[in-house]
């Protein structure tokens, strides 16, 4: 039978962290805690997610979080990654399970794996393949490395059911999960730039009637609404993630155009997540045009895009 690891580490208390401490609390017998570098920064979401999970023990900092802890999961954002594997290396206990949940592409992978590995921890290859909300802890996670295989029974023990072994080696599932970000996060930027033109055009409806014939039986406005609003709660991590999908299309030697102007969008999204609070797709897309004032004829950046075009 295998041993429920006792004592667990979160690092990030982010949308994943969150959900994973509120599942693994009732799992029941496992001391949680948890680390966040937005602890101290007064009124974060992170320390205000701390102090609402009254079960969770908020650490004073990475090592405090890490130290004698079984197992470690790693939930921060893309551009963080393998700074949070070098900070908690050192204090990882021998032989502790370092599970990497991080959307990041396979080099920085392996560069996170090796600092692990180096300092005695077992890393583990961890990616999601779903949005974490739907299925919580249940959610499909590809798993890879060496270590895969040994903490496969230990995370269906703690409840990740969606938990699969993908390859024994590094990379593999942070590929597919990063290819799969190419699409996913960029048909989140090319809905927004989109349906926001098309609103601001007065064409909105019949772009939207156009797209029933693109995948029937999908509906278009909701899927819009959704996708949109998930750019414009999360833009800036997602920036973070389709950096590393630009490199990962990058290893693969193609130009990843692309998931650089993905980047793009994703970042502008996060500056306009008050539209948040409009329920109606087209009330969130005129909240976020009246932030945005229509270009003035012979604006530079028309005149320049106009120019480009007529090459």
């Amino acid at each position: 039978m295998t041993a429920v690891p006792r004592r667990i580490a979160l690092i990030g208390l982010g949308e994943v962290g969150r959900t994973l401490a509120t599942d693994l609390h009732r799992t029941g017998g496992i001391e949680l805690c948890a680390w966040d570098r937005l602890f101290p920064v007064a009124g974060s979401e992170p320390q205000r997610t701390a102090r609402e999970l009254t079960f969770l023990r908020a650490a004073h900092s990475m090592a405090d979080a890490v130290l004698e802890s079984s197992l470690v999961i790693c939930a921060v954002t893309a551009g963080e990654c393998h700074a949070a594997a070098a900070e908690a290396a050192p204090v990882l206990a021998r032989g502790a399970f370092y599970v990497d949940l991080n959307s990041v592409s396979p080099r920085t992978r392996v560069q996170a794996a090796h600092t692990v590995e180096a300092a005695a921890g077992c890393y583990v290859e961890a990616a999601v393949m779903s949005p974490i909300a739907p299925k919580r802890i249940a959610s499909p996670i590809w798993l890879g490395g060496p270590r895969a295989a040994a903490f496969l029974p230990v995370a269906h023990s703690l409840g990740f059911a969606g938990a699969a072994v993908y390859s024994a080696a590094i990379g593999g599932a942070s590929a597919a999960k990063m290819c799969r970000s190419v699409l996913v996060k960029g048909m989140e930027a090319l809905l927004a730039e989109s349906l926001l033109t098309a609103r601001r055009h007065g064409v909105e409806e019949a772009v939207l009637a156009s797209l029933e014939d693109l995948l029937p039986g999908t509906q278009w406005r909701k899927l819009a609404r959704y996708m949109i609003s998930r750019s414009l709660q999360h833009g800036r991590r997602r920036a973070e993630e389709m950096r590393e999908a630009a490199l990962t299309v990058a290893e693969a030697g193609l130009e990843p155009w692309m998931s650089r102007g993905s980047v793009e969008r994703q970042q502008w999204a996060a500056g306009h997540a008050e539209a948040l609070s409009e329920q109606a797709l087209t009330g969130m897309l005129d909240r976020i045009l009246a932030r945005t004032p229509a270009a003035a004829p012979g604006r530079t950046s028309v005149t320049a895009v106009v120019a480009e075009a007529r090459r």
